[in-house]
């Protein structure tokens, strides 16, 4: 079970206008001990914040610097009446979490934990990833992803997290288990 992330001494940085809503959202954000502060300049990759809040409602995409990447730290997006295409952007990039607007304070801190703990899973994947590719594991794990894809009709970020879940459950080598589903000697994991 993953840890409930502690927020004390965290920085955030707000892209929003300033009205009453942002306000509110950084005297939330202080309750949690995360100091937020505005920004109007695009972001920098070099000195990101440990948690970015976009607001979807008002054209940040050219604040941020990843390019269509997964983000380099934690996002959550604020959803307000407007422009539910940039909601499914903000998720596609790794946003993991949204805060309606206007914020309520019960929102906020599930909203926080949601993205980070996404965050967090997405940079797990692409770190083991990376290990296989440098070992040249990666086409076994690749196999046995797409065998999971086909069976159960989801995409291959979700057929990842199962299957390397599964090999953390079972405690071996997920290019272990991955041989063990090709062959047949393993059944296909479940979500969860």
């Amino acid at each position: 079970m993953r840890e409930t992330p502690n927020f004390t001494g965290w920085q955030a940085m707000v892209l929003h206008r300033e009205d009453g809503n942002t306000e509110r959202l950084i005297r939330q954000l202080r309750l949690l001990g995360i100091h937020a502060t505005l920004q109007w300049a695009p972001l920098s990759t070099a000195a990101l914040p440990d948690l970015v809040i976009v607001d979807a409602d008002q054209g940040w995409d050219d604040l941020l610097p990843w390019n269509g990447e997964t983000p380099a730290c934690p996002v959550v997006a604020l959803l307000g009446s407007e422009a539910p295409g940039r909601i499914a952007w903000a998720l596609g990039q790794g946003a993991g979490a949204i805060i309606a607007k206007p914020i309520a304070t019960s929102a906020v801190y599930p909203a926080l934990v949601m993205a980070v703990s996404i965050h967090q899973e997405r940079k797990a994947t692409a770190e083991k990833l990376q290990y296989l590719e440098e070992r040249g594991l990666r086409p076994l794990v690749h196999a046995a992803v797409e065998k999971l894809r086909a069976a159960r009709g989801i995409d291959e970020e979700s057929a990842y997290a199962i299957l390397r879940n599964c090999a953390m459950r079972r405690r071996l080598p997920m290019e272990q288990i991955s041989a063990f589903i090709l062959a047949g000697a393993e059944p296909l994991p479940e979500a969860g």
